[in-house]
């Protein structure tokens, strides 16, 4: 008697657990708090996605707006007027949140390895981790930038030390560095200036193939305000960081005090071997429609692509995708001071109307995901 229970009690788990394998619903995985999957958790408010279960993988209790992050910086604006809480969104989109780091990504298997040693499926994930600094790879590029460089990213860890920049500016002048290759790195210079006026600000800016180009006009624009703001613009790569100065791909040494990195061209340690075909950049190679050429269940999406919010719920249900603008038409508004530069195709213009416009156009973006926070 007890063998025929035994027999009917495994047959029964048998098919309940074949059964309850099916309902299981499919898991999205929203790796990163960038813009673009911010605006995926705003969908999900309006409209849940139906059998799927959604999580959300980010460190940090809060957003920070990149646009605003020059006003930060310059004292325009304070920490909590860029910052998005994410919260309320994961409340109102009605998903899990797990607030960790990503030690691993395993494309074949499907999983995130995180940093409390736990491990995370996916059928769809979406990474969208706004600009990363990856400082095993610049401490080889730049020996000496961990220990003495002040880096950019992630903001939230920026946002906590540049205080302290400015409180030890006002006991004394400070020599501080910008190492960029980034049109972003052009606007930090400048925001430092307006907050340091006391301060010697120099730009070293990777020009060329791998950095910016100085002759566009955009970034000419923001290079003419920095010359006539008394920032010093060197077109060098930093080669290795000491205490008291900048060591430079021409061979000089530049005196400095605060070495401020805003290199953003690495890739996330964790994408080295995750399995994912990369880009000559080392980022996550993708078609059209932003999957991953060789992984096609993994989207990886810059900030600003608006795609995304349609393109995850398509293709969870099957549907058509749809394919990412091209860029090259938006209008682009970027810090420059008391002013603001205007870039739209060709058209290039400076002025205080273009600031106004711009902290209309951050502060709007900011109260679309706040404003129904409780």
């Amino acid at each position: 008697m007890n063998a025929l229970a035994a027999h009917l009690q495994d047959s029964v788990d048998s098919t309940h657990g074949t059964d309850a394998r099916g309902y299981q619903p499919r898991q999205l995985v929203l790796l990163g708090a960038g813009m673009a999957n911010l605006n995926v958790l705003s969908a999900l408010a309006a409209k849940p996605l139906a059998e799927m279960r959604v999580t959300l993988v980010a460190p940090f209790p809060r957003t920070i707006y990149p646009g605003m992050l020059p006003g930060l910086v310059a004292g325009r604006y304070s920490l909590e007027e860029c910052a998005i809480p994410l919260e309320p969104l994961v409340r109102r989109a009605g998903i899990r949140w797990l607030q960790r780091h990503v030690k691993a990504l395993d494309a074949t298997q499907q999983t995130l390895q995180l940093d409390d040693g736990s491990s995370q499926h996916y059928d769809w994930l979406s990474v969208n981790t706004g600009p990363v600094q990856n400082r095993e790879q610049l401490e080889r590029d730049i020996p000496g930038a961990r220990e003495f460089g002040l880096f950019a990213h992630p903001l939230e860890t920026f946002a906590q030390l540049w205080p302290r920049v400015c409180e030890l500016a006002h006991s004394k002048s400070l020599r501080i560095t910008v190492i960029g290759d980034h049109t972003a790195a052009l606007e930090l210079a400048l925001a430092v200036r307006q907050r340091l006026a006391h301060s010697a600000v120099t730009l070293v800016i990777q020009p060329g193939e791998g950095g910016v180009q100085l002759d566009h006009p955009v970034n000419a624009r923001l290079v003419a305000a920095m010359k006539a703001q008394r920032i010093t613009v060197l077109q060098d790569v930093a080669v290795a960081i000491r205490a008291d100065a900048v060591h430079l791909g021409c061979g000089a040494q530049l005196a400095c005090d605060v070495p401020l990195i805003a290199l953003q061209s690495q890739s996330p340690v964790w994408l080295e071997n995750s399995g994912l075909a990369l880009d000559a950049h080392g980022r996550i190679a993708t078609d059209a429609y932003q999957r991953s050429t060789n992984h096609p269940q993994v989207f990886a999406v810059a900030d600003g692509n608006p795609m995304l919010a349609r393109n995850l719920p398509a293709a969870a249900a099957g549907d058509s995708l749809h394919a990412a603008p091209a860029g090259g038409q938006a209008l682009h508004l970027l810090y420059s001071g008391q002013q603001a530069v205007a870039g739209w195709g060709s058209y290039c213009a400076t002025g205080r109307p273009w600031r106004w416009l711009k902290d209309w156009s951050d502060r709007r973006h900011i109260a679309r995901y706040t404003q129904h926070n409780a």
